[in-house]
């Protein structure tokens, strides 16, 4: 990246923030909803050190601002982080799994396989993974709302409030979406945790981080590269760079788009830094992206007040926030993570028309050719495919396969075809 690229990026990051700054610090809490409770989960049971994760992706939120000029997120590695919580991990594992994956994708980054894979992915599988994503943080909320009672756990925390937030999202997409939703549910949120905090005598106190390094040793490398790397692998790669790069033209076709390379670097250097000091394993990931963007985040700006923020409180406060976030109601989380993903789904609607990437360069000419009923169908039933299947099976990699053998299922009677008339002219011959 040259120094006129960075010099650009930092204009559009202050010039966005002076214009809106309301909407992007709302926009920077887009993606609390999946941060908050994975990260909990993990420093409950030893498994990270909160305050490294805090330092850590506020770290990287601050540089990814800095270098890509869009809402990029920080997010948790959601397969390494649910095996990590079901077989309680020691931090020598988790931290092996994420080395893995940050190893494996800097070798696909540098010998430029994640750039021929970004190209052999047709937009129709491309986009059922995004729709698959958006799908399954709706239902993974829904989950958590079904586990709350109408006045259960807390007076604070339950369907109640869920309904109530609910209906304050309907509201404000339907009259005023400038209205600053997430940061006027997290401020609420915040209160009631802090209240709650106080009534139990548990506030937080300061708590000055002191770095440890976590060394994975012997069977803590299998254990973490084998049982919990191994399956995060094709996520990060199709979710949380090739999706995510996707997006972010869709998105933001107005800002520089970051190329597959440096989207895999990042996630690269990332956990190749922050797992040796017991932070969390974290990726870019395009449901977080959607959140922030859906909630109104236009640039970095939005990323790097964020990243300040999770800095200051790692430094200060560290593992005494534990509690006071525990208590953060899950409702209104819950009910964030809905409206990410209800924007990522929304980005299949774009699939047949000009606004899918495939499509894109047709439709700036005069030569657009229009997409006959029959092609408009394999393309619907490629990315649904990808959808059902990512979705039914809870798994990423499962999706791709299933969608990529859809769409070659189609291709194949047309390159059945054309080798037959080459054949006939003689172009193919028997070695």
């Amino acid at each position: 990246m040259t120094l006129q690229s960075l010099r650009s990026i930092t204009e559009y990051n202050v010039s966005t923030f002076r214009r809106s700054y309301v909407s992007e610090i709302a926009g920077s809490l887009g993606d609390l909803g999946t941060f908050l409770p994975i990260a909990l989960a993990l420093a409950a049971n030893n498994t990270i050190s909160l305050a490294s994760t805090l330092i850590f992706s506020g770290l990287f939120n601050i540089l990814t601002g800095l270098f890509f000029g869009i809402p990029l997120p920080v997010q948790p590695m959601k397969a390494i982080a649910a095996v990590a919580i079901a077989r309680s991990f020691s931090p020598g594992s988790i931290a092996a799994a994420g080395i893995f994956v940050a190893a494996v994708l800097f070798v696909g980054s540098v010998t430029g396989l994640l750039q021929w894979f970004t190209r052999v992915i047709p937009i129709p599988v491309v986009k059922g993974i995004q729709v698959g994503a958006g799908l399954s943080l709706v239902m993974a909320a829904c989950t958590t709302l079904h586990d709350l009672g109408w006045i259960h756990p807390s007076w604070a925390d339950n369907r109640l409030w869920a309904i109530g937030v609910f209906a304050a999202l309907l509201l404000t997409n339907s009259t005023s979406k400038r209205l600053p939703y997430a940061l006027v549910v997290f401020i609420v949120g915040l209160v009631l945790a802090v209240v709650r905090s106080a009534l139990a005598s548990n506030l937080p106190s300061f708590s000055i981080w002191h770095p440890h390094v976590v060394v994975p040793v012997g069977h803590q490398w299998t254990r973490g590269a084998i049982d919990a790397g191994l399956g995060q692998l094709p996520l990060t790669t199709l979710n949380s760079v090739v999706a995510v790069v996707h997006l972010a033209a869709d998105l933001l076709p107005s800002v520089p788009t970051p190329s597959v390379t440096a989207i895999g670097l990042s996630v690269s250097f990332m956990n190749l830094i922050g797992c040796w000091f017991g932070a969390m394993p974290v990726c870019h990931g395009s449901g977080g992206l959607a959140a922030q963007y859906r909630f109104g985040a236009r640039s970095g700006a939005s990323i790097i007040f964020l990243g300040v923020i999770k800095l200051i409180l790692g430094l200060l406060f560290g593992e005494s926030l534990v509690d006071l976030l525990h208590r953060f109601p899950k409702a209104l989380l819950a009910v964030m993570v809905i409206a990410a993903g209800l924007e990522l789904v929304r980005v299949g609607e774009s699939l047949n028309t000009s606004g899918a990437r495939d499509l894109a360069t047709e439709a700036a000419g005069e030569s657009q050719s229009h997409l006959s009923e029959e092609e408009r169908t394999r393309r619907w039933m490629v990315m649904m495919v990808t959808v059902g299947l990512l979705v039914g099976f809870k798994n990423d990699a499962v999706g791709f396969v299933a969608g990529m053998l859809c769409h070659w299922a189609y291709e194949l009677p047309g390159l059945v075809q054309r080798t037959r008339h080459r054949w006939s002219e003689g172009r193919v011959r028997l070695p």
